[in-house]
């Protein structure tokens, strides 16, 4: 398909997006064209619109910014099966080799020869966008154009929940940001017991009171260590979800699980040196700390479509839906917190 689209483009080394008229992107023999209908803002997008110092030696000018996306395919490479004209589809934003150890073992989710769509290579924040057909899921022709293209943070979420025990567990949630925030109805749904929430941003924690936290805590005023044990008779928390990166949460998170409890960890600080007391947070009390990289291929994205059907709603949590055009008004939101998840229409 030949042509001109809209396309918003990381054109410099510096701060902010820029509208573009650019060329439709072709399509190779494996690959797909998707015109797309919706697309989310990630924490990763704003970095890369803010231009973060940690984001700075990846990105490579000119780049079509944004990863999270629902469309339809229109044209699909000559060895493509898998996926066809018409299909409603999101994607698995990480491009993997399938030819490292990670890839041949099982575990994909952690290859080392990854590239990320909107990161390493064009993105989706355009109104359309070429991607290897195998990294297209196939959603069901109804599902909801917007939660579709929360479907890739969504399985974030999906894979730091279960990563352990859920079902009768007290699950602390360090961090409300969108993908925090989807932790709460699918901890819910799964049968946790107790669910306790800590974030500084006020429209966020009231949001996730509606969502159905059972305790929600604002750390910059109240003891959430303190909060958590007497919730829990004193023992602790069974799991903890980090999903900030904020160091003082990781050292929070610790001292609130029990002995033997879990954290998976799906926040990144964005600075290096997180202090933790190794010894009696750590080993002697015997917890487990996991970190969690994206979704596994492909078994999170089963987990998250079987959640969907059986009426996990995330609704809520796509606080704001604005044309593509207005991209500075969602990045705005961003950076204020003052929002869940942030959709544009293209």
């Amino acid at each position: 398909m030949q042509g001109k689209m809209k396309a918003l483009v990381k054109t410099e080394p510096a701060p902010g997006l820029t509208m573009k008229e650019v060329d439709i992107p072709a399509i190779g023999p494996d690959d797909a064209l998707v015109k797309v209908k919706a697309t989310s803002i990630c924490g990763t997008d704003y970095h890369i619109y803010a231009w973060d110092e940690s984001f700075q030696e990846r990105i490579k000018p000119p780049l079509i910014a944004g990863h999270e996306f629902s469309g339809e395919v229109l044209e699909v490479g000559e060895n493509v099966d898998i996926v066809k004209p018409g299909d409603m589809v999101s994607a698995e934003t990480h491009i993997v080799c399938h030819t490292c150890h990670q890839c041949r073992t099982g575990q994909m989710h952690t290859c080392i020869n990854t590239t990320i769509i909107g990161v390493d290579v064009d993105g989706c924040f355009a109104e359309y966008v070429s991607i290897p057909a195998y990294n297209l899921w196939v959603n069901d022709p109804g599902l909801d154009l917007s939660v579709a293209s929360a479907m890739e943070p969504l399985g974030n979420a999906v894979q730091t929940a279960l990563a352990g025990p859920v079902a009768a567990q007290s699950i602390a949630v360090t961090g409300a940001g969108p993908i925090g925030l989807m932790c709460i109805p699918l901890l819910k749904m799964c049968g946790a017991q107790k669910i306790i929430v800590t974030e500084v941003n006020a429209y966020r924690l009231n949001l996730a009171r509606k969502l159905g936290a059972d305790i929600a805590i604002n750390p910059a005023e109240e003891d959430p260590v303190a909060i958590a044990k007497e919730a829990t008779g004193g023992l602790g928390v069974d799991g903890v979800l980090e999903m900030s990166g904020a160091p003082a949460a990781i050292d929070q998170g610790v001292k609130m699980l029990r002995p033997g409890g879990r954290m998976s960890a799906l926040g990144v600080p964005s600075k290096r040196g997180v202090t933790l007391d190794f010894g009696d947070d750590i080993v002697f009390p015997a917890i487990t700390i996991e970190g969690i990289a994206g979704r596994k291929m492909w078994e999170t994205w089963y987990q998250t479509d079987g959640l969907l059907k059986a009426g996990l709603d995330i609704s809520p949590i796509l606080t704001h839906e604005m044309p593509m055009e207005d991209f500075e008004r969602g990045m705005e939101l961003m950076a204020s917190g003052d929002c869940g998840k942030v959709v544009l229409i293209p």
